[in-house]
């Protein structure tokens, strides 16, 4: 009689043994699924992330292109401005140039 129980114990510990492998098992599986899952997370939170990066990025490169096609056209519309005036100015003394010349020409 005393060797059935102790039969019984062992066979107990060892269905409890095969459940615990079984339990550790499944617990190994779990960890594996939910890591994939994280990394799986993380990846597309990082793909998201870059996307956001590379529209911000876009935005500030188009904001800068304008402000420098702006003072690009400002600054061509003041040289124009200063080429006219340069202009104007020898347009207006030309004729006074031309006598200095031929003043100074003739006197030597």
């Amino acid at each position: 009689m005393a060797e059935s129980k102790v039969t019984g114990i062992i066979k107990s510990l060892n269905a409890l043994e095969d459940e615990l492998d079984s339990l550790n098992s499944k617990v190994g599986d779990m960890k594996k699924q939910l890591n994939l899952k994280a990394q799986s997370k993380i990846d597309s939170l990082l793909e998201k992330t870059r996307e956001m990066a590379t529209k911000e990025a876009e935005v500030i490169i188009n904001a800068s292109k304008e402000k420098a096609t702006s003072e690009s056209q400002r600054i061509a519309q003041e040289g124009d401005a200063k080429l006219s005036e340069i202009q104007s100015t020898i347009d207006a003394n030309f004729d006074e140039a031309v006598k200095h010349v031929v003043s100074t020409v003739l006197k030597a």
